[in-house]
Order: structure tokens, then C-alpha cells, then sequence
């Protein structure tokens, strides 16, 4: 257990790095600089994040450890099979990178309104900084986590809890450290003019998130969603765009009640293509159909079962489209040239499980071989003995030597 909650927070903190994170976590380096001069205001955001990001992980194993309690096979990243989940990631993504872009403010009195920020409200956003941090982290899994989570998954819940609390405090410790040391602020540039630029410039990587969240959305659940959430998209800038105007009537003194009530009329219809994501998502999804095209064999443990230990390897890939460390893996060492000539050389089967979607055959595969997440690798021998799993960052020199390995293993049988 003390392992476990060890790897947990050194997976926590190299979360961190993970390109999924780095849109909000930039959010925070602004902070820091813009609170510079301020050391007791830089700590007192420092723990609002981290407990923003713990409260929020307690609340996600609540719910997965209910999920399990109550039969369903879930495991790290669970929300991320839920279009509906995945939408409003996307319009929160959205509605930051507005912000930051200065179409409205948010936590501003009306004097400040246009300025890079104040006190009022900072707290509060830190800590909603740290919750939307950790979401926005599950769709990556770092070194070290994948044992210590799917550890965590075969305890009682109270075990499972310390654990995953590890892997918040890691996750929040580089933030929440950085921000209790005021000597670091004599290397930060003082505040001036150019945060504005800089505020700005912070909206692409949210803009970028975005465009990604949008791409699973539609392999996860077709064409008909990607229309429903771009007419979301839509409908919530030009609220925001409306909800702006707004703003700087009231700073101005002038009328201001009549763009509120329109704000208020577009966001009402943002929900309206929102309630359909789910029907939408009931239709066999694009994904699974492609990602099942471009392997040999369709992954199911039936098929497993039936194949192995017939004198051929099998290499299995645990992915999802919101998997980035899967979509890495695959463009960097699955899909090489060298793997794919490896795999023909060694007459290796290649079978993908798509959890795109909720499938409950691969989170099952996931808890039997110790893992509460993606990716997974997993090479069965040609003599059909004890199948090897592969690091959770692939290169294409150890899928080759995990493929070769299985081969020998059938030529010596």
C-alpha cells in the first residue's frame, strides 16, 4: 500500500507534464505572476488550487468507487466515456479562452472590467482552476500511475481514497510549492502591460483543447453530435460576446438589462443540442469501426482465448480516443514502419480494444491485469504462456523486443 500511494504521487506530479494538463496549468502560471508582489496572496492561491484539485479527486472516486460497488467495470478517465461530459469540458474550454481573450470578464468589479485581474474572486478561481485541472488530466495516464491506480481499484474504498488523494496531492504539489516560495518572484518579470499579451496568447492552448475535446466527441459519437456541439459552440460565444457588450454598458452607466436577457435567451439554447448527445452516442460509434478496420483480428476475451497459443503472437492495444498518451503511442512506436515490418516478420496478431465508448469487456481486461486505466499494451507469447504487459510509454524498440520475445517463446515450445 505504501508503494502504491508512493507511485501515486510521483505520477501525480509528472502529470503535470502531460499535454493535457498544460492549458489550465498555464492559467496558473499568470496567476503567479500577476501576484507577484504578494507572497501571502501567492500561498493563499497556491492551497485554494490544491484543494480545489482534492476535493474535486475525492468526489470523482466517490463516484467511480460507487460505480464498481454497484457492478459497473469504470476505471480511471471514466467521465471522458459520457459525450455529454465531454461537451461541457468543451464549453468551459471555451468560455476561458474567451475570457482570456478579453470578450468578458469574470470575478471583476465593474471599475476593473478590461484589467488582467484582481483579488476579488481569485480564490475562488484558483480552487476551480485545480478542479478543472484534475478533469481535464484523465484522459492522460503517467509513469507510475497505472499501477498504483489499478492498485487502488482492488481495495476497500478507504484504501482506494488514500490513494488517490497521493496522486491529487502530487498532482497539486508543484503549484501549491512554487507559490509558498517568495523568492521565486524575484525572478518573475514585474507586472505590467504586457500580461495583457500574454493573457491572450494563454487562450490558444485553451482554444486548442478545445478543437481537441470536439475531435473525440466525434469519433466518440458520430457526425450528428460534431454538428450539435459547433451549434453550441456558436450559440455560447455569441452569448458571451452579448454578456461583454453587457458589462461595458454598466461600467459606461448606460442600459444594460435587455443584453442580459439575451445572454441568458442564447445560453438556454445551447441546451437544447446538448440533450441529444446521448441519443446521438447510442449509434455504433465511428471510432470503434475504424480503429477495429485497421487491426488483423476484432479484440474481444472470446477471440483472445480462441487464438492464442496457435504459434502466433498476439499484441494487444488498450486505447481511446481520448487516450493522448494512446494517440502518442500509436503515431510514435505502433504505427512505425519498423513495428508494422516487425509484426509481419513475427506473424504477430494485432487486436485494438476501443474504449472510446463504455465497453465493458475492456475495463474488465483492465482490473484482471492490475491496471485502473489507459493504455495498455499487452503481448500474449506464440506458446500461448503468461502475457507480457508493456510500459505505458511506448517506443518502437521495445514493442519489437516484446514481439521478438513472444516469438522465441513459440519457437522453443
Amino acid at each position: 500500500m505504501l508503494t502504491a500511494i508512493a507511485a501515486a504521487f510521483l505520477g501525480g506530479i509528472i502529470l503535470n507534464l502531460m499535454p493535457c494538463v498544460f492549458p489550465v496549468i498555464s492559467l496558473k502560471a499568470l496567476s503567479l505572476i500577476r501576484h507577484h508582489e504578494s507572497p501571502s496572496h501567492a500561498r493563499a492561491e497556491g492551497l485554494a488550487f490544491l484543494l480545489g484539485v482534492v476535493v474535486t479527486m475525492v468526489a470523482l472516486t466517490a463516484v467511480l468507487l460507487l460505480a464498481r460497488a454497484g457492478g459497473a467495470s469504470v476505471g480511471w478517465g471514466f467521465q471522458l466515456q459520457s459525450p455529454l461530459v465531454i461537451a461541457a469540458l468543451i464549453l468551459v474550454m471555451l468560455g476561458s479562452a474567451l475570457n482570456l481573450l478579453g470578450l468578458f470578464e469574470v470575478g471583476l468589479s465593474v471599475q476593473r472590467v478590461g484589467e488582467v485581474g484582481g483579488d476579488r474572486g481569485g480564490l475562488v478561481g484558483s480552487a476551480l482552476t485545480g478542479a478543472l485541472a484534475i478533469i481535464v488530466a484523465t484522459p492522460c495516464s503517467a509513469p507510475f500511475m497505472a499501477s498504483a491506480v489499478g492498485y487502488a481499484l482492488t481495495q476497500p474504498p478507504l484504501i482506494s481514497l488514500v490513494i488517490f488523494i497521493s496522486l491529487a496531492l502530487g498532482f497539486a504539489a508543484p503549484f501549491t510549492l512554487i507559490s509558498f516560495f517568495p523568492v521565486l518572484a524575484r525572478i518573475l518579470p514585474k507586472p505590467g502591460a504586457w500580461m495583457i499579451t500574454l493573457k491572450q496568447g494563454l487562450a490558444f492552448p485553451m482554444l486548442g483543447a478545445v478543437g481537441w475535446l470536439i475531435w473525440v466527441l466525434e469519433r466518440q459519437a458520430g457526425s450528428a453530435a460534431l454538428a450539435a456541439i459547433l451549434a453550441c459552440c456558436l450559440l455560447f460565444s455569441f452569448a458571451a460576446w452579448l454578456y461583454g457588450m453587457a458589462q461595458k454598458r454598466r461600467m459606461m452607466g448606460q442600459r444594460h438589462w435587455v443584453l442580459h436577457v439575451a445572454t441568458a435567451f442564447f445560453l438556454a439554447l445551447v441546451v437544447v443540442p446538448l440533450l441529444n448527445l446521448n441519443r446521438f452516442a447510442e449509434a455504433p460509434a465511428e471510432a470503434a469501426t475504424a480503429s477495429q478496420a485497421a487491426a488483423a483480428v476484432a479484440w474481444s476475451p472470446q477471440n483472445v482465448d480462441a487464438i492464442k497459443g496457435q504459434g502466433k503472437p498476439i499484441l494487444v492495444n488498450f486505447t481511446a480516443s481520448w487516450c493522448i498518451t494512446c494517440q502518442v503511442n500509436d503515431r510514435t512506436s505502433l504505427s512505425t514502419q519498423a513495428v508494422k515490418a516487425a509484426m509481419a516478420r513475427t506473424n504477430t496478431i494485432y487486436m485494438v480494444a476501443d474504449s472510446t465508448k463504455y465497453n465493458p469487456d475492456v475495463e474488465q481486461a483492465l482490473s484482471d491485469f492490475g491496471r485502473g486505466g489507459l493504455p495498455l499494451y499487452v503481448v500474449y507469447p506464440a506458446d500461448g504462456g503468461k502475457p507480457e504487459v508493456l510500459p505505458q510509454v511506448l517506443t518502437p524498440g521495445i514493442v519489437i523486443s516484446a514481439l521478438n520475445q513472444a516469438t522465441e517463446k513459440g519457437n522453443k515450445s
